[in-house]
């Protein structure tokens, strides 16, 4: 009976310490290599976030930040744009649901075909939303303003409008 209660007693005591060894042995759930549970994690305060300029994707004066993952590929991304005052996104749509928290400023969203005031939703600092994939909407910023967005890549921009698509601009 007592070495009965003693592998119990035993067992109470190594279940937790393998719990913890666990969280500190490689382990990968979504990206393709081996990695430990420190190498995962990443802190960016706002004075350290890395800003380039925007997507090719996106009217001249977008900045970016990419902050986890790669949006241009397959898998988890977070990544912030900043716009400035009175940026404006033509109508478009995304294949993949789109997560948008307002860091700073103001984010308008409107929906439909076409660049419409009218009806759009205002988003200021501290909103969070997202919208289903395909949905076709616009978006302007009021100040300078930050958004993170954040899903499963590749992230990609369709214009409703070609002709709106900067990438199709002649330079």
């Amino acid at each position: 009976m007592k070495n009965i209660v003693f592998a119990i007693a035993l067992a109470v005591l190594i279940a937790p310490l393998a719990q913890a060894q666990q969280l500190t042995e490689p382990r990968n759930e979504n990206k393709g290599a081996t990695q430990s549970v420190a190498a995962e994690m990443g802190i960016f305060p706002a004075a350290a976030v890395m800003w380039t300029d925007g997507p090719a994707s996106l009217p001249a004066g977008a900045k970016l930040a990419v902050l986890e993952g790669d949006p241009a590929k397959e898998g988890f991304f977070t990544m912030r744009l900043w716009l400035p005052d009175g940026f404006k996104i033509s109508p478009h749509w995304l294949p993949k649901v789109e997560h948008v928290t307002v860091i700073s400023g103001t984010f308008n969203l409107g929906m439909g075909e076409k660049f419409d005031k009218a009806g759009a939703r205002e988003m200021p600092a501290g909103t969070f939303g997202f919208w289903p994939a395909g949905m076709r909407h616009f978006a302007w910023a009021k100040g300078d303003t930050v958004i993170q967005l954040h899903g499963i890549g590749p992230w990609t921009i369709t214009y409703v409008n070609p002709s709106d698509d900067p990438r199709n601009m002649k330079k």
